[in-house]
Protein backbone atom coordinates (compact mmCIF):
# COMPACT_ATOMS: atom_id res chain seq x y z
CA UNK A 1 0.00 0.00 0.00
CA UNK A 2 1.73 3.11 -1.21
CA UNK A 3 0.77 5.99 0.89
CA UNK A 4 1.25 9.78 -0.14
CA UNK A 5 2.18 12.62 1.84
CA UNK A 6 0.49 14.91 0.66
CA UNK A 7 -2.61 13.04 0.24
CA UNK A 8 -2.51 12.09 3.90
CA UNK A 9 -1.54 15.74 4.95
CA UNK A 10 -4.94 16.55 3.17
CA UNK A 11 -7.35 13.61 4.53
CA UNK A 12 -5.84 14.92 7.80
CA UNK A 13 -6.96 18.27 7.37
CA UNK A 14 -10.64 16.92 5.93
CA UNK A 15 -11.22 14.29 8.39
CA UNK A 16 -8.95 15.14 11.48
CA UNK A 17 -7.10 12.98 13.02
CA UNK A 18 -6.61 9.89 13.88
CA UNK A 19 -8.59 8.21 11.36
CA UNK A 20 -8.45 4.92 9.49
CA UNK A 21 -7.53 4.73 5.48
CA UNK A 22 -8.72 1.85 3.49
CA UNK A 23 -7.18 0.93 0.40
CA UNK A 24 -9.24 -0.27 -2.23
CA UNK A 25 -6.64 -2.14 -4.55
CA UNK A 26 -4.48 -3.92 -1.80
CA UNK A 27 -7.94 -5.54 -0.56
CA UNK A 28 -8.92 -6.79 -4.02
CA UNK A 29 -5.66 -7.78 -4.55
CA UNK A 30 -5.85 -10.13 -1.75
CA UNK A 31 -9.00 -11.36 -2.37
CA UNK A 32 -7.72 -12.28 -5.95
CA UNK A 33 -4.62 -14.27 -4.61
CA UNK A 34 -7.08 -16.66 -2.51
CA UNK A 35 -8.98 -17.14 -5.42
CA UNK A 36 -6.27 -18.28 -7.35
CA UNK A 37 -5.30 -21.12 -4.78
CA UNK A 38 -8.94 -22.01 -4.86
CA UNK A 39 -10.33 -24.59 -7.27
CA UNK A 40 -13.74 -26.32 -7.78
CA UNK A 41 -15.09 -27.83 -4.64
CA UNK A 42 -13.34 -25.15 -2.47
CA UNK A 43 -15.10 -22.08 -0.80
CA UNK A 44 -13.03 -19.34 0.83
CA UNK A 45 -14.93 -17.37 3.97
CA UNK A 46 -14.09 -14.31 5.20
CA UNK A 47 -14.43 -13.73 9.46
CA UNK A 48 -15.95 -10.77 9.23
CA UNK A 49 -15.28 -10.33 12.99
CA UNK A 50 -11.94 -8.67 11.96
CA UNK A 51 -13.21 -6.17 9.63
CA UNK A 52 -17.11 -5.68 9.48
CA UNK A 53 -17.06 -2.14 7.07
CA UNK A 54 -20.24 -2.45 4.72
CA UNK A 55 -17.31 -1.46 1.83
CA UNK A 56 -14.93 -4.20 2.88
CA UNK A 57 -18.45 -6.97 3.09
CA UNK A 58 -19.80 -5.98 -0.32
CA UNK A 59 -16.48 -6.44 -1.90
CA UNK A 60 -16.18 -9.98 -0.58
CA UNK A 61 -19.58 -10.48 -1.97
CA UNK A 62 -18.82 -9.33 -5.33
CA UNK A 63 -15.79 -11.85 -5.31
CA UNK A 64 -18.00 -14.63 -3.91
CA UNK A 65 -16.22 -14.78 -0.42
CA UNK A 66 -18.81 -16.48 1.89
CA UNK A 67 -19.38 -15.14 5.36
CA UNK A 68 -18.68 -16.75 8.98
CA UNK A 69 -20.65 -14.04 11.41
CA UNK A 70 -20.51 -14.49 14.93
CA UNK A 71 -23.40 -12.54 16.68
CA UNK A 72 -26.96 -11.51 15.52
CA UNK A 73 -25.88 -8.08 14.19
CA UNK A 74 -23.11 -9.31 12.42
CA UNK A 75 -25.66 -11.63 10.28
CA UNK A 76 -27.76 -8.91 9.98
CA UNK A 77 -24.86 -6.71 8.96
CA UNK A 78 -23.71 -9.43 6.00
CA UNK A 79 -27.51 -9.09 4.87
CA UNK A 80 -27.59 -5.96 4.74
CA UNK A 81 -23.83 -5.71 2.13
CA UNK A 82 -25.91 -7.99 -0.09
CA UNK A 83 -25.27 -11.54 1.40
CA UNK A 84 -27.46 -14.43 1.09
CA UNK A 85 -29.42 -15.29 3.45
CA UNK A 86 -30.25 -20.09 3.30
CA UNK A 87 -28.52 -22.93 3.76
CA UNK A 88 -28.61 -23.76 -0.14
CA UNK A 89 -25.55 -22.71 -0.37
CA UNK A 90 -24.79 -21.49 3.25
CA UNK A 91 -23.30 -18.00 2.39
CA UNK A 92 -23.71 -16.99 6.03
CA UNK A 93 -22.54 -18.98 8.16
CA UNK A 94 -23.20 -18.01 12.02
CA UNK A 95 -20.75 -19.58 14.50
CA UNK A 96 -20.98 -19.51 17.96
CA UNK A 97 -20.68 -21.11 21.35
CA UNK A 98 -23.51 -19.54 22.77
CA UNK A 99 -26.49 -17.68 21.54
CA UNK A 100 -26.54 -14.57 22.71
CA UNK A 101 -29.20 -11.14 22.15
CA UNK A 102 -30.98 -11.31 18.82
CA UNK A 103 -28.32 -14.63 17.54
CA UNK A 104 -30.97 -17.18 17.52
CA UNK A 105 -33.86 -14.72 16.15
CA UNK A 106 -31.87 -14.08 13.19
CA UNK A 107 -30.99 -17.80 12.85
CA UNK A 108 -34.70 -18.99 12.89
CA UNK A 109 -35.79 -15.95 10.87
CA UNK A 110 -33.14 -15.56 8.01
CA UNK A 111 -32.36 -19.41 7.81
CA UNK A 112 -28.89 -19.34 8.44
CA UNK A 113 -26.94 -21.80 9.11
CA UNK A 114 -25.62 -22.42 12.84
CA UNK A 115 -22.27 -23.75 13.18
CA UNK A 116 -22.70 -24.65 17.20
CA UNK A 117 -19.53 -24.83 19.53
CA UNK A 118 -21.36 -26.09 22.71
CA UNK A 119 -23.59 -29.09 22.99
CA UNK A 120 -26.07 -27.32 24.88
CA UNK A 121 -27.52 -25.20 21.83
CA UNK A 122 -28.91 -28.03 20.50
CA UNK A 123 -31.22 -27.82 22.95
CA UNK A 124 -32.05 -24.27 22.86
CA UNK A 125 -32.49 -24.48 19.07
CA UNK A 126 -34.61 -27.63 19.80
CA UNK A 127 -36.95 -25.63 22.33
CA UNK A 128 -37.72 -23.24 19.16
CA UNK A 129 -39.03 -25.29 17.32
CA UNK A 130 -35.90 -25.38 14.77
CA UNK A 131 -35.94 -28.56 12.75
CA UNK A 132 -33.76 -27.45 10.35
CA UNK A 133 -29.53 -28.13 9.35
CA UNK A 134 -26.75 -27.84 11.38
CA UNK A 135 -22.90 -27.77 11.45
CA UNK A 136 -20.65 -28.46 14.29
CA UNK A 137 -17.48 -26.77 15.24
CA UNK A 138 -14.92 -29.15 16.69
CA UNK A 139 -12.21 -28.72 18.89
CA UNK A 140 -9.90 -31.17 17.39
CA UNK A 141 -7.60 -31.13 20.60
CA UNK A 142 -4.51 -29.06 19.15
CA UNK A 143 -4.21 -25.77 17.83
CA UNK A 144 -2.20 -22.73 17.34
CA UNK A 145 -3.16 -18.76 17.75
CA UNK A 146 -0.29 -15.73 16.68
CA UNK A 147 -0.28 -15.83 21.26
CA UNK A 148 -1.30 -18.73 23.69
CA UNK A 149 -4.33 -16.67 24.46
CA UNK A 150 -5.40 -16.74 20.94
CA UNK A 151 -5.01 -20.69 20.50
CA UNK A 152 -8.82 -22.12 18.95
CA UNK A 153 -7.86 -25.51 19.83
CA UNK A 154 -6.67 -27.69 21.87
CA UNK A 155 -7.58 -28.33 25.83
CA UNK A 156 -7.02 -24.42 26.70
CA UNK A 157 -9.74 -23.33 24.19
CA UNK A 158 -12.90 -22.64 25.07
CA UNK A 159 -14.22 -22.82 21.33
CA UNK A 160 -16.13 -26.00 19.51
CA UNK A 161 -17.26 -29.23 20.88
CA UNK A 162 -14.34 -31.51 22.31
CA UNK A 163 -13.88 -34.11 19.85
CA UNK A 164 -14.26 -37.09 22.84
CA UNK A 165 -17.87 -36.11 22.85
CA UNK A 166 -18.52 -35.84 18.83
CA UNK A 167 -20.44 -39.13 18.78
CA UNK A 168 -22.75 -38.40 21.43
CA UNK A 169 -23.23 -34.45 20.23
CA UNK A 170 -24.23 -36.27 16.90
CA UNK A 171 -26.79 -38.60 18.47
CA UNK A 172 -28.51 -35.33 20.25
CA UNK A 173 -28.81 -33.69 17.18
CA UNK A 174 -30.45 -36.52 15.40
CA UNK A 175 -32.64 -37.43 18.33
CA UNK A 176 -33.55 -33.28 17.82
CA UNK A 177 -34.74 -34.01 14.37
CA UNK A 178 -31.90 -31.85 12.68
CA UNK A 179 -29.10 -33.00 10.38
CA UNK A 180 -25.32 -32.39 10.42
CA UNK A 181 -24.55 -31.03 7.29
CA UNK A 182 -21.37 -29.45 8.15
CA UNK A 183 -18.30 -30.17 10.37
CA UNK A 184 -16.16 -26.97 11.30
CA UNK A 185 -12.93 -26.50 13.20
CA UNK A 186 -10.61 -23.56 13.35
CA UNK A 187 -7.13 -24.37 14.70
CA UNK A 188 -5.17 -21.33 13.92
CA UNK A 189 -1.97 -21.46 11.69
CA UNK A 190 0.95 -20.19 13.45
CA UNK A 191 3.33 -17.83 11.77
CA UNK A 192 5.31 -20.28 9.16
CA UNK A 193 4.11 -22.35 6.35
CA UNK A 194 4.94 -25.90 7.81
CA UNK A 195 3.10 -24.95 10.78
CA UNK A 196 0.11 -24.21 8.60
CA UNK A 197 0.91 -26.85 6.40
CA UNK A 198 1.00 -30.28 8.88
CA UNK A 199 -1.86 -28.25 10.80
CA UNK A 200 -3.95 -28.58 8.19
CA UNK A 201 -2.85 -32.22 6.80
CA UNK A 202 -3.55 -33.52 10.44
CA UNK A 203 -7.04 -31.70 10.22
CA UNK A 204 -8.13 -33.43 7.01
CA UNK A 205 -6.97 -36.79 8.36
CA UNK A 206 -8.57 -36.19 11.16
CA UNK A 207 -12.31 -35.23 9.88
CA UNK A 208 -11.57 -37.73 7.31
CA UNK A 209 -11.80 -40.48 10.20
CA UNK A 210 -14.75 -38.73 11.44
CA UNK A 211 -17.13 -38.81 8.32
CA UNK A 212 -18.65 -42.39 9.02
CA UNK A 213 -20.34 -40.34 12.29
CA UNK A 214 -22.23 -38.19 10.12
CA UNK A 215 -24.21 -39.66 6.95
CA UNK A 216 -25.71 -35.90 5.80
CA UNK A 217 -22.41 -34.24 5.82
CA UNK A 218 -22.20 -31.67 2.50
CA UNK A 219 -19.17 -29.95 3.99
CA UNK A 220 -16.12 -29.43 5.67
CA UNK A 221 -14.13 -26.25 6.73
CA UNK A 222 -10.61 -26.84 7.55
CA UNK A 223 -10.77 -23.01 9.44
CA UNK A 224 -7.10 -21.68 8.58
CA UNK A 225 -6.00 -18.70 8.73
CA UNK A 226 -3.46 -17.70 6.54
CA UNK A 227 -1.15 -15.64 8.36
CA UNK A 228 0.19 -12.19 7.57
CA UNK A 229 3.66 -10.89 8.27
CA UNK A 230 3.37 -7.85 9.87
CA UNK A 231 6.85 -7.41 11.10
CA UNK A 232 8.04 -7.64 7.30
CA UNK A 233 4.96 -7.08 4.74
CA UNK A 234 7.39 -8.13 1.76
CA UNK A 235 7.77 -11.31 3.24
CA UNK A 236 4.38 -13.20 3.59
CA UNK A 237 3.67 -16.47 3.12
CA UNK A 238 4.27 -18.78 -0.25
CA UNK A 239 0.06 -18.82 -1.10
CA UNK A 240 0.98 -21.35 -4.37
CA UNK A 241 1.64 -24.74 -2.55
CA UNK A 242 -1.54 -24.51 -0.64
CA UNK A 243 -3.51 -24.96 -4.38
CA UNK A 244 -2.60 -28.40 -3.72
CA UNK A 245 -2.49 -29.21 0.08
CA UNK A 246 -6.28 -27.91 -0.51
CA UNK A 247 -7.03 -30.18 -3.34
CA UNK A 248 -5.22 -33.17 -1.56
CA UNK A 249 -7.57 -32.63 1.29
CA UNK A 250 -10.91 -32.27 -0.73
CA UNK A 251 -9.65 -35.57 -2.43
CA UNK A 252 -8.96 -37.17 0.94
CA UNK A 253 -11.88 -36.32 2.11
CA UNK A 254 -14.44 -37.06 -0.90
CA UNK A 255 -12.55 -40.55 -0.71
CA UNK A 256 -13.78 -40.86 3.05
CA UNK A 257 -17.34 -39.76 2.49
CA UNK A 258 -17.96 -41.75 -0.79
CA UNK A 259 -19.27 -38.94 -2.50
CA UNK A 260 -18.33 -35.12 -3.50
CA UNK A 261 -18.16 -32.62 -0.69
CA UNK A 262 -17.31 -28.78 0.09
CA UNK A 263 -14.40 -28.47 1.43
CA UNK A 264 -14.23 -24.58 3.35
CA UNK A 265 -11.20 -22.36 4.47
CA UNK A 266 -11.20 -18.92 6.66
CA UNK A 267 -8.26 -17.04 5.29
CA UNK A 268 -8.48 -14.84 7.97
CA UNK A 269 -6.50 -11.75 8.48
CA UNK A 270 -4.88 -12.26 5.55
CA UNK A 271 -7.59 -10.71 3.92
CA UNK A 272 -7.82 -7.03 5.18
CA UNK A 273 -4.48 -6.98 7.46
CA UNK A 274 -2.54 -5.07 4.79
CA UNK A 275 -5.15 -3.25 3.57
CA UNK A 276 -6.13 -0.45 6.20
CA UNK A 277 -3.54 2.02 8.13
CA UNK A 278 -4.16 4.39 11.13
CA UNK A 279 -3.01 7.71 10.69
CA UNK A 280 -2.34 9.97 13.68
CA UNK A 281 -1.06 13.22 14.58
CA UNK A 282 1.89 13.62 16.73
CA UNK A 283 0.92 16.09 19.60
CA UNK A 284 4.39 16.70 21.21
CA UNK A 285 7.50 14.78 22.14
CA UNK A 286 8.72 14.73 25.20
CA UNK A 287 11.82 12.72 27.04
CA UNK A 288 12.01 10.83 30.81
CA UNK A 289 15.72 10.61 32.48
CA UNK A 290 17.34 7.34 33.30
CA UNK A 291 17.28 6.74 36.96
CA UNK A 292 17.19 3.92 39.79
CA UNK A 293 14.26 2.88 38.77
CA UNK A 294 15.03 1.86 34.80
CA UNK A 295 16.18 3.86 31.37
CA UNK A 296 14.54 7.16 30.28
CA UNK A 297 13.05 6.95 26.78
CA UNK A 298 11.85 9.38 24.61
CA UNK A 299 8.06 9.22 23.73
CA UNK A 300 6.42 10.93 20.90
CA UNK A 301 2.52 11.33 22.13
CA UNK A 302 -0.05 11.13 19.12
CA UNK A 303 -3.96 11.31 19.37
CA UNK A 304 -4.59 7.79 18.72
CA UNK A 305 -4.81 5.39 21.23
CA UNK A 306 -6.21 1.71 21.97
CA UNK A 307 -8.87 2.62 20.91
CA UNK A 308 -8.86 2.91 18.22
CA UNK A 309 -6.18 0.37 17.85
CA UNK A 310 -5.93 -2.33 20.80
CA UNK A 311 -3.92 -5.04 19.55
CA UNK A 312 -0.24 -3.80 20.65
CA UNK A 313 -1.69 -3.07 24.04
CA UNK A 314 -3.30 -5.89 24.34
CA UNK A 315 -0.80 -9.16 22.76
CA UNK A 316 2.08 -6.69 22.46
CA UNK A 317 1.64 -7.55 18.95
CA UNK A 318 4.14 -5.20 15.98
CA UNK A 319 2.50 -2.88 13.73
CA UNK A 320 4.94 -0.85 11.43
CA UNK A 321 5.10 3.20 11.60
CA UNK A 322 6.03 5.69 9.60
CA UNK A 323 6.96 9.20 9.98
CA UNK A 324 5.00 11.38 7.50
CA UNK A 325 7.12 14.87 8.21
CA UNK A 326 5.24 17.97 8.06
CA UNK A 327 7.28 19.83 6.14
CA UNK A 328 8.68 16.81 4.13
CA UNK A 329 12.31 17.14 5.07
CA UNK A 330 14.47 14.23 6.19
CA UNK A 331 14.87 13.72 9.76
CA UNK A 332 17.85 12.14 11.79
CA UNK A 333 16.78 8.84 12.84
CA UNK A 334 16.40 7.96 17.19
CA UNK A 335 14.71 5.57 19.09
CA UNK A 336 10.90 6.69 19.96
CA UNK A 337 7.99 4.99 21.68
CA UNK A 338 5.26 5.81 20.66
CA UNK A 339 2.64 6.57 23.06
CA UNK A 340 -1.84 7.69 22.84
CA UNK A 341 -3.97 10.15 25.15
CA UNK A 342 -5.62 7.68 26.99
CA UNK A 343 -5.46 8.00 30.98
CA UNK A 344 -3.95 4.08 30.78
CA UNK A 345 0.12 3.92 31.43
CA UNK A 346 -0.39 0.75 28.71
CA UNK A 347 -1.89 3.18 26.42
CA UNK A 348 1.35 2.65 24.01
CA UNK A 349 1.45 1.01 20.54
CA UNK A 350 5.65 0.27 20.64
CA UNK A 351 5.71 -2.44 23.33
CA UNK A 352 6.45 -6.07 23.31
CA UNK A 353 4.20 -9.58 24.54
CA UNK A 354 5.90 -9.24 28.19
CA UNK A 355 4.10 -5.33 28.23
CA UNK A 356 7.63 -3.87 28.19
CA UNK A 357 8.40 -0.56 26.36
CA UNK A 358 10.02 -1.70 22.70
CA UNK A 359 11.30 1.52 21.13
CA UNK A 360 11.30 1.95 17.48
CA UNK A 361 14.33 3.29 15.77
CA UNK A 362 12.71 5.95 13.25
CA UNK A 363 13.10 9.37 11.95
CA UNK A 364 12.88 11.80 14.99
CA UNK A 365 9.28 12.96 15.19
CA UNK A 366 7.75 16.41 15.84
CA UNK A 367 4.94 18.25 17.02
CA UNK A 368 2.62 18.17 13.85
CA UNK A 369 4.22 15.41 11.87
CA UNK A 370 1.75 12.40 11.13
CA UNK A 371 2.43 8.89 12.08
CA UNK A 372 0.95 5.81 10.13
CA UNK A 373 0.45 2.51 11.90
CA UNK A 374 0.75 -0.08 9.07
CA UNK A 375 -1.55 -3.18 8.73
CA UNK A 376 -3.88 -2.27 10.67
CA UNK A 377 -7.08 -3.80 8.38
CA UNK A 378 -7.41 -6.67 10.68
CA UNK A 379 -8.93 -6.23 13.96
CA UNK A 380 -8.67 -2.43 13.83
CA UNK A 381 -11.85 -0.58 13.68
CA UNK A 382 -13.13 -3.23 14.70
CA UNK A 383 -11.94 -3.79 18.09
CA UNK A 384 -11.83 -0.09 18.97
CA UNK A 385 -13.53 1.42 21.53
CA UNK A 386 -15.45 4.40 23.09
CA UNK A 387 -13.40 4.19 26.56
CA UNK A 388 -12.62 7.11 28.08
CA UNK A 389 -16.12 8.56 26.01
CA UNK A 390 -13.85 9.25 22.98
CA UNK A 391 -15.97 8.57 19.74
CA UNK A 392 -14.10 5.82 17.10
CA UNK A 393 -12.36 7.32 14.25
CA UNK A 394 -13.75 8.02 10.46
CA UNK A 395 -13.13 5.42 7.84
CA UNK A 396 -11.82 6.67 4.23
CA UNK A 397 -12.27 4.55 1.42
CA UNK A 398 -9.28 5.22 -1.59
CA UNK A 399 -9.50 3.96 -5.30
CA UNK A 400 -7.21 2.95 -7.55
CA UNK A 401 -8.08 6.05 -9.50
CA UNK A 402 -7.98 8.80 -6.54
CA UNK A 403 -11.39 8.69 -5.59
CA UNK A 404 -12.09 8.77 -1.79
CA UNK A 405 -15.02 8.29 0.44
CA UNK A 406 -16.02 8.75 3.91
CA UNK A 407 -17.39 5.21 4.93
CA UNK A 408 -17.72 6.47 8.83
CA UNK A 409 -17.92 9.37 10.06
CA UNK A 410 -16.09 10.31 13.53
CA UNK A 411 -18.22 9.72 16.26
CA UNK A 412 -19.94 12.08 18.82
CA UNK A 413 -20.90 12.73 22.14
CA UNK A 414 -24.36 12.07 20.73
CA UNK A 415 -23.80 8.86 19.43
CA UNK A 416 -22.15 7.79 23.17
CA UNK A 417 -25.09 8.77 24.67
CA UNK A 418 -28.09 7.48 22.01
CA UNK A 419 -28.04 4.33 24.16
CA UNK A 420 -28.66 5.66 27.49
CA UNK A 421 -32.03 5.87 29.07
CA UNK A 422 -34.36 6.66 32.37
CA UNK A 423 -36.54 3.62 32.26
CA UNK A 424 -38.46 2.25 35.58
CA UNK A 425 -37.85 -1.16 35.92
Amino acid sequence: MHLDPALLQSLAEKVGTPFWLYDAATLRQRISEIQLITSDGLQARFAMKSCPATKVLSEMQQAGVWIDAVSGNEMLRALHAGHASGHNPPVILYTSDVFRDNALEVVLQQGILPNIGSPGMIAQLEAAGYKGDVSIRVNPGFGHGHVNSCDTGGPSSKHGVWFGDLAETAKKITDAGMRTVMLHSHIGSGPRFQELHDNLERLADEFAALLPLFPDIQAVSLGGGIPHNYRDPADQIPLEPLRALFARCREKLCNAAGRPLRVEIEPGRYFVASSCVLVTRVAEVKATQTNEKGQGATFAMVDAGFVDLVRPAMYGSYHGIEVVPQDGGARESGWVVVAGPLCESGDVFTRDDAELLNPRHLPMPISGDLLVLRDAGAYGYAMSSNYNSIGKAPQVWLEPDGRMELISRRETLEDLLKAEVSEVL
